[in-house]
């Protein structure tokens, strides 16, 4: 059993969206301001906080509906919702769920509970000034507690089609339920990215969160061991004196050798899930009766030996991080464990708060572990990190997208939505798609959180590019004062010639995206021997076609066999009529320069800073030791000019960024470059 769709209606930004959970975890991805913790504050809302729902809780599109609240008013189409679609087997217990299951027939593999904060009209209306400004303000601030209803439901959908959902179309058929009912089934934890994790700045004002979480621990794990320590606090309460506290300190020695053995058995899972995550092969959890606050910090969490130890507070905040979440996630174990519910679900807010990446994708590879581990637990983790991402199943992942700053809140499946995309491309596309899980798994999950994209081919971009965002930016730091290009969230991937295969995915999550990529021409060569033709890389004067893929795929390349069509098409892409600064993707080449056309990023360079080279030859590594090529070029063929000194491309861009940086040298950037930078500033 668990819970297999989970839909949100008029919820802050998610208005209207649906999520389709994994079986064990899922992970919410998505850039900042996409609904990530609303999705998990309605869930605890409904579930453990009903009562908290509030006037600032429902969108802004129903707000001016709610204002105008008359009797003719149909509050249903206002209220906030959440449907969730149950999956069962024949294996399953089906005592607790049997509630909600409005059909008996033994087909059924699903059932239906919607979760509903109406407004009572009747209530509020009674309530509401007539003067529009104070009716507006009394909404404002009293459209809460007494005014608003909460309700559950179970609802049969099967076999339903329509325009609207099942529970807005038949709304006579649905069964309330009492929410003793919904807590019997379905057991909610939710761990908060504010988590109360204290820096060793805040050790001078006692803060020791784990200390007291280990505590709170120990206490629901052992509460007759823990009344007895509180009886004795509170028999020595009246007794100030220093002889008494003495005797007290002893008597609690004693109490603290004996609690020491038994907590080693009590905070095994923990101790053992630390080890692994954080590799601290001497971490102990030991009693501390003896400190000042007896009932706070009743234990305390160490590092090395009990007699020679360092407190928590000596210790990062990302190690604190992480065994303040696995102490939690005990906790939560242990509920689940008593509560004994069917289903069970916990969301994890933000794992990766103060810790580095490392430790990032350690947590991503166990924590499917720790969550398998716990019978009938759905988890759903929300988070900003791109290692999370990295290391996590494809299949798991689900994408918060927001079009706009003022619109909805879409969610994604992403797996499944994607390769639909994927598979309007025929079999070509399924090589694409297989080629993009791949890569997204390894490299470059951060374009889930970044607002624009800049792609580039290979290594010598990827030294020289930031080089190039710096000369941008001081050219046109009038134009832009805030900072320019290097201020704005972009991510660069070196994707080489497989551009193409992010195209269905850019689009899908919508980042604008720059492409700087070679022109690669070529020229046909007939082999005599085979009779048959080879493309040979040939200067742009004189070429025919391009070996580059991803300007055939974005600029729409006829067929190779169409003559007329291919020839008419390559004149267009050799003047750069074929590409265009419309749309969300924009392809940036090189293109006719001071009299010159770059076939590569190298000759274009060179040509654009042959004056500069030249002076400088001798402090430039990654050339050949035929160098003397500069002195004696007195033509226009750039190209072959590279293909002759160029030995090895990462270390002349090494030597040209080392120039710019130490010795000060004013590089010039190609044109088709500083188009394209232009281009992703201002888009």
């Amino acid at each position: 059993m668990h819970i297999e769709q989970i839909k949100v209606e008029n919820f802050r930004l998610l208005q209207d969206c649906c999520i389709d959970m994994r079986e064990k975890t899922t992970l919410l991805v998505g850039k900042n301001n996409t609904g990530k913790t609303s999705f998990a504050v309605l869930l605890e809302k409904f579930l453990e906080r009903p009562d908290t729902f509030s006037f600032t809780d429902f969108p802004l599109s129903l707000r001016e509906d709610i204002f105008t609240i008359d009797e003719e008013t149909n509050v249903e189409e206002l209220a906030i919702r959440i449907a969730l679609r149950i999956a069962y087997t024949e294996a399953d217990d089906l005592g607790i769920l049997s509630e909600f299951m409005l059909d008996l027939d033994p087909a059924r593999r699903h059932t239906n509970i919607l979760l509903e904060c109406t407004i009572d009209k009747i209530k509020l209306l009674r309530f509401l000034p007539v003067n529009e400004k104070e009716r507006k303000k009394f909404i404002e601030n009293n459209l809460s507690g007494k005014f608003l209803e909460v309700r559950v439901y179970a609802f049969d959908d099967f076999g339903h089609t329509g325009d609207q959902p099942y529970y807005m179309a038949h709304r006579n058929q649905l069964e309330e339920k009492e929410r003793n009912s919904l807590r019997a089934l379905l057991n909610f934890q939710v761990i908060h990215a504010r988590r109360n994790v204290a820096s060793s700045e805040d050790a001078g004002r006692g803060s020791k969160p784990l200390s007291a979480l280990s505590t709170k621990f120990f206490r629901k794990r052992d509460i007759e061991a823990d009344a007895e320590v509180e009886d004795e606090e509170d028999a020595s309460a009246d007794e100030p004196g220093a002889g008494n506290i003495e005797k007290l300190r002893t008597l609690l020695g004693e109490i603290d050798t004996q609690l020491g053995d038994q907590y080693v058995e009590v905070f095994g899972n923990f101790l053992k899930n630390s080890r692994d995550f954080l590799d601290l092969g001497d971490l102990k959890v030991v009693s501390n009766i003896q400190s000042q606050s007896l009932i706070e910090n009743s234990s305390q969490v160490i590092y090395g030996d009990t007699d020679n130890f360092l407190p928590e507070n000596h210790s990062g905040l990302g190690y604190l991080n992480i065994l303040y979440l696995l102490l939690q996630i005990e906790l939560c174990r242990d509920d689940f464990s008593s509560r004994n519910a069917p289903l069970n679900l916990l969301i994890i807010e933000e794992p990766e708060a103060h810790t580095h990446p490392q430790m990032q994708y350690v947590f991503a590879d166990k924590i499917h572990g720790l969550v398998s581990a716990i019978p009938s637990l759905q988890a759903l983790v929300t988070t900003h990190s791109s290692h999370i991402v990295s290391k996590s199943d494809f299949e798991d992942i689900r994408y918060l997208s927001r079009p706009t700053a003022s619109g909805p809140v879409s969610i994604k499946n992403f797996h499944t939505d994607l390769s639909k995309e994927y598979d309007k491309l025929g079999e070509d596309g399924k090589a694409l798609f297989k080629f993009l899980k791949h890569y997204l798994t390894i490299n470059s999950a951060e374009l889930f959180f970044a607002n624009k994209a800049i792609f580039i081919e290979g290594t010598t971009e990827r030294i020289l590019l930031p080089l190039f965002i710096e000369i941008h930016d001081k050219e046109n730091k009038e134009a832009d004062p805030t900072g320019g290009l290097s201020s704005q969230n972009i991510s660069v991937l070196e994707v080489g010639a497989n551009a193409r295969a992010f195209a269905p995915f850019l689009e899908f999550i919508g980042v604008r995206t720059l492409i700087l990529t070679d022109i690669d021409t070529t020229k046909p060569e007939l082999n005599e021997k085979t009779g048959k033709t080879s493309y040979k890389k040939w200067p742009v004067e004189g070429s025919s076609h391009t070996s580059n893929e991803t300007l055939k795929h974005f600029l729409g390349a006829p067929a190779i066999d169409d003559v007329d069509a291919y020839k008419d098409w390559h004149k267009r892409l050799l003047s750069g009529e074929a590409a265009s600064d419309e749309g969300q993707i924009k392809l940036s080449y090189q293109t006719e320069e001071n009299g010159y056309h770059a076939r590569s990023f190298e000759d274009a360079f060179i040509a654009k800073n042959f004056e500069k080279l030249k002076i400088k030859i001798d402090d430039l590594d990654g050339l050949k030791k035929n160098t003397q090529e500069f002195d004696n070029f007195d033509g226009n063929d750039y190209y072959g000019l590279t293909e002759n000194v160029l030995s090895k491309k990462s270390d002349f861009a090494g030597s040209i960024l080392y120039a710019a940086l130490v010795d000060g040298e004013t590089w010039e950037t190609p044109k088709y470059i500083m188009d394209g930078l232009k281009w992703i500033h201002r888009n």
